[in-house]
Parts: structure tokens; sequence; C-alpha cells
């Protein structure tokens, strides 16, 4: 008797049950399920606030409005990074217009209150003025937990939740191969959309999507699904290893010629795809060999990567809002973030870092050619208007709006998803344990 195999694999070792809970269209197009996703859901995860590329000496600062929040993070005199809401204790105004700058002394626009790098006020107007005295040194910025990983930034509400290295877990360790410590943000992108955050949070949790709306891929990473390798983590967390440098299995990519994509992908390491006619998979060894040998002279650290992560593309989705999908040579972070009071609208956030090469003064991005420098690339859109997020984002993006239209329907009764999307069926059963059980 044959036994059939499965078509979509998950890791024996990274399985986590899900209990099949209808995936009601409340969560994203209702005000309420925004409210309580505010109240319930937000406080309790780590965010990703900046890097710290832009916090190198005393009093430089970032800004990251989240919703209707807004966390600015500063450098302290010891080396550390402290996080405070953005709001004047005076009256409430926000003290941090600007996405980022440095300054000796945080200042209050409207009745010029200042306060130094650590958040306490050193100077208000009139001081005798108050029925408890001089509130000056007295009186601090509320503080919000910060902790760093890699070149990144991360802020927390609540002080119950985990410590960032752990809660990342185990992202910090499958990723130190990579060094990203000093990698270079080069692209920071950003664009208004119609639709809930979630959308992209679901199109980001499954590789369904591939074949129909990134078709071009397919001829240098194999999307196929008995090669894709889906992995979920007790943490809400999860991952997709899929196979790079090798066309999908879909179609025969394997007895003709080398086809686009992973030609110029072979020729880039000064392989000949032409003779590769025939057996168009043994490029992706072809390429792993090359990396070794001709990696170190190209100004590339190899030394702690994996042969896999020489080669092939791992997809982590962090619970609830983040992903990040990592090669050797370009970790890219994909987000979107809620609009303060629209359910039915977000923000997508793309950042593109890449390792910094000795002699390397421009380098390719999603959007173009660019200057091997910190946010060479920066900007805000609306999406749709004509500016790019990000040639593969776009087409992430391009289903959102009609999506968001047909969840609207009295016609939707809950998602009917296929095996391979269990990662978004977890994500979801997480969603609900937060919004419904304040978790």
């Amino acid at each position: 008797m044959t036994v059939e195999q499965p078509i979509s694999r998950y890791s024996p070792e990274f399985d986590v049950a899900v209990r099949g809970d209808t995936i009601t269209a409340d969560r994203y197009i209702s005000k309420e399920w925004m409210e309580l996703e505010r109240d319930r859901l937000w406080p309790k995860v780590w965010h990703l606030g900046g890097v710290t590329a832009e916090l190198e000496e005393e009093g430089d600062f970032i800004r990251h409005n989240f919703g209707k929040e807004s966390v600015i993070m500063v450098k302290q005199a010891d080396g550390s990074i402290k996080a405070f809401y953005n709001s004047c204790p005076h009256r409430g105004n926000r003290l941090i217009l600007g996405d980022a700058g440095s300054t000796p002394r945080i200042t209050c626009g409207y009745h010029g209150w200042q306060f130094d790098p650590d958040g306490t006020l050193v100077h208000v107007q009139d001081p005798d003025d108050f029925a408890g005295g001089n509130p000056c040194g007295k009186t601090k910025l509320s503080e919000l937990r910060c902790e760093t990983w890699g070149p990144f930034v991360f802020w927390c509400m609540d002080d119950d939740v985990a410590p960032l290295h752990e809660w990342l877990s185990p992202f910090p360790e499958r990723l130190k191969g990579y060094k990203l410590e000093n990698w270079v943000r080069v692209l920071n992108v950003s664009a208004d959309a119609n639709f809930n955050w979630k959308i992209i949070r679901d199109n980001f949790n499954e590789s369904y999507h591939l074949p129909t709306i990134h078709p071009e891929l397919a001829t240098f990473i194999n999307d196929g699904l008995p090669t894709t390798l889906f992995e979920m983590y007790e943490s809400g967390h999860n991952a997709m290893w899929m196979i790079g440098h090798q066309a999908t299995t879909r179609k025969d990519y394997v007895s003709g010629d080398v086809p686009p994509g992973l030609y110029e992908a072979a020729e880039a390491w000064g392989i000949d795809p032409k003779e590769y006619r025939g057996r168009t998979n043994d490029i992706r060894e072809a390429v792993i060999k090359a990396k070794r040998e001709k990696g170190a002279e190209r100004g590339y650290d190899y030394s702690e990567m994996t042969d896999q992560q020489l080669v092939d593309y791992f997809h982590c989705t962090l619970f609830p809002n983040l992903t990040i999908t990592m090669s050797p040579e370009q970790c890219q972070i994909l987000r979107t973030e809620p609009h303060p009071t629209d359910p039915e609208k977000c923000v997508f956030q793309h950042w593109c870092l890449y390792p910094p090469v000795e002699g390397m003064t421009e380098i390719d991005t999603p959007v173009g050619r660019a200057p091997f420098r910190h946010d060479a690339i920066h900007r805000h859109s609306v999406y749709g208007d004509g500016v790019s997020v990000g040639y593969v984002a776009d087409q992430d993006l391009s289903i959102g709006t009609t999506q968001q239209q047909g969840l609207n329907s009295r016609g939707f009764k809950g998602c009917l998803l296929p095996g391979q999307e269990k990662r978004i069926q977890r994500f979801h059963e997480l969603l609900n344990d937060y919004v419904k059980g304040g978790a």
C-alpha cells in the first residue's frame, strides 16, 4: 500500500496544535476589536522602534509613532538607551515632532519645559509658582522598557512581558551567524494603506500566494510545497525556510535552459549558467561552493553561516506584526501597524539592511540602486500613488484593498484554509487569546 506524503511540511521539532477557531471578519473591520487590540494586545508585546545607528551620542533620539501612541528613544551618557512616552507631563503636548535628531535637552514647544536626556525635568518657566515647590529634579518623563538586539532598538509598554531576548526566541540564536550588529539600513520606506494591518500579516504567514502574486520569483526561489519547511514556536512566532538558488518544482525548470533570475544569480558568483543546462538544481551547490571560496575576498563574512543560510531564504514572522526575511546579503524588515483611529487602514513599513563591505558605494535595493549609507532612501507615501515600497512588497499590498472590501461582505462567513496556512490559523488563535481572553 502506498502512503501519501503530506504536500506541506511542518517541522516535527517546531509544530504547534491549533484549535480551529473561526477567523471572523469583525477583527478586520470593527472599531470595537481595534480598541480591544489597543488595550490588550499592543501593550503586551515588544515593538521595533528603530536602529542603533541613529543613537550614537548622548542626546541622539529617534521617534516611533504607533497608533495613538508616540515613543522616543534617547541615547544616555553611559551608552544605554532609554524610551519615554512622547508626552509632556505638564499638559500632554508631544515633545518630539521629527523622526530623528539630537538635542542636549528635550524641549516642549508649548511652554518651554526642558528635560535632560534621562527624562528629568531641568527647566520650567516660573518655577516658584507651583504649590509643591519647584518641580525641576523631581518630575520625569514617563519611561518605558527599552532593550536592543543586533542593530535594532525595541520598546515595550508592559513590565510583565518577558525580556526582549527571551521574547524574540529562537531568532537571536537562529540568526546569530548573519552577524547583523553592524548591518546598514539603506532603505527605510513606509506607506499609508486602505486595509487592516492583519491582512498583510496573514499574507506573510503563508507562501500559498507566491505562484499567483509573485510568479517571477519562481525562477530562482523554489516555492514548491514538498521542499518548503514551516516552523511554529510556542512563543507564537513562526518561520519558513524556502530553498533559494533553485527554480520552483511546480514547473519543469530542471531539464531545460537556466531561467532568468537563476541565470544572473549564478553569474554573480562566477558560475557559467550554460554549463548547467538540463541540471539547473545543481546551481545551488555551485553557489555554496563559490561563496565559501570567494566570499571573504568580496568583503562578506560567511564564516558562521550554514550552507543553508548561504543560499536559502529564512522568513521569520514575529507575533503579532513584524517580519524579518533573511538572506546572507540582505535583511528585510516588513511590518504593518494600526491606523490611529480607523480599523480599515494601516501603515506599512519596509526596511532593508545590508552588511558593510569595504569600498562599496552603491547597492541594489527593492526600489532601485542607492548610495550605500544609512537611510539613503527614506520616504513616506500613500499606497497607490505610484511611489514604490519595493517591487515584491508592491505586489503584496496590491491585494489588500480588495480583500478589505470583500471582508465587509455579508457573504464572508470566515476563512477556509488549506493545511499550508496553519500559521495563519495559529496567529488568529493567539490574537483571540489576547483580545478575547485578555492574555
